[in-house]
């Protein structure tokens, strides 16, 4: 079995003259990376690798979920689509791996990837933050298809920082 989780990085700051790729985190989005690193570990699901964007914004996120795992930092996933998101995962040999990029390609890449959508309000849109545990009967990432996974977990940052 391989356990997918397909992250897409917290909420980030708009800053004058700051190019796309280089803007951090905002003040929320600091506070939900650090969340959902929380809920990660809380809940177990946690990889044995990682593959992130190189912006600024999967970086610090990424550093804020506080895990113990390799790391692989690849312009490739920098606003990725699908095609390259496989790709990427096809690389890897962990047995479970955190996928840290940008909407719109990780949006649907989660859709793509699961047989049956989680029944949440927020999976469709995938707000910053959105992160899908999808378990897969493969031995290998390389023998990934789409639409073969099951959903093992979903949560937005909101429900882990709201009363």
């Amino acid at each position: 079995m391989r356990r997918l989780i397909l992250m897409r990085h917290a909420k980030s700051d708009w800053q004058p003259g700051v190019e796309d790729h280089d803007r951090p985190l905002n003040g929320r989005g600091r506070k939900s990376a650090t969340a959902l690193g929380r809920w990660l570990r809380q809940t177990g699901h946690l990889p044995d690798a990682a593959v992130v964007s190189s912006a600024m914004r999967t970086i610090e996120t990424f550093g804020r979920l506080d895990l113990d795992c390799d790391v692989r930092r690849t312009r490739g996933l920098y606003l990725a689509d699908v095609e390259q998101m496989l790709t990427e995962l096809r690389q890897e040999t962990a047995e479970t791996v955190l996928m840290l990029g940008h909407n719109p390609g990780i949006a649907y890449m989660a859709d793509l990837c699961v047989a049956e959508a989680p029944d949440h309000p927020r999976f469709r849109d995938y707000p910053t933050g959105a992160t899908l545990v999808a378990e897969f009967d493969i031995d290998d990432w390389s023998e990934l298809e789409t639409g073969t996974g099951r959903v093992a977990d979903f949560v937005v940052p909101r429900e882990l920082l709201d009363p």
